[in-house]
């Protein structure tokens, strides 16, 4: 066992922490976006009656989370501007995938190799394990009605109901 441990090279011992500290990132939790971490929830006044507002997640948030997020947030902006109702005038998730490649060397290298699988079959080729990475953001564009625009709007959305219905679920899924 203690050869193993001497083989083992600062890259292979990089990867390794790498791997596993990746795996221990958790689902983005429900937050305000600040300048040191761009996952959480932003939003911004446009006019009188229209905001802007977005959900960005990390790499192990799902699409259904980041989009649940995003109306959570669609009914507090709401609320917190006086009103009770809102209604989506644009909105969309878009989905963002970096590739990911751990580099493990070329053969002769010191270390290359010390576990045979990483051996490739052609002496003279480097070998490299690359993954996807997906986020999603999610943003829209809301309207905020009055109790009177929203009994003619069948688009409306009761942002109390919102509160009550997907909030306790979203905020405690992570």
């Amino acid at each position: 066992m203690r050869d193993v441990f001497r083989r083992l090279t600062l890259p292979a011992l990089l990867a390794a922490s790498t791997l596993i500290l990746s795996g221990c990132q958790t689902v983005t939790a429900y937050h305000p976006q600040t300048a040191n971490d761009r996952t959480g929830y932003s939003d911004e006044q446009l006019s009188d009656n229209r905001y802007r507002v977005t959900f960005t997640g990390n790499s192990t948030t799902p699409r259904d989370l980041v989009e649940d997020y995003l109306l959570l947030r669609s009914a507090e902006v709401t609320l917190k501007a006086g009103y009770h109702y809102f209604v989506f005038d644009t909105r969309d998730t878009k989905a963002k995938t970096t590739y990911h490649s751990d580099f493990v060397g070329w053969p002769g290298w010191p270390g290359y190799g010390w576990y045979w699988h990483s051996w490739p079959y052609d002496p003279g080729m480097a070998t490299a394990d690359s993954f996807p990475s997906t986020r999603y953001d999610a943003y829209a564009e809301i309207v905020v009605l009055t109790d009177e625009q929203a009994k003619n709007e069948p688009r409306a959305v009761n942002a109390e109901e919102v509160l009550k219905h997907v909030g306790p679920e979203v905020k405690t899924k992570p």
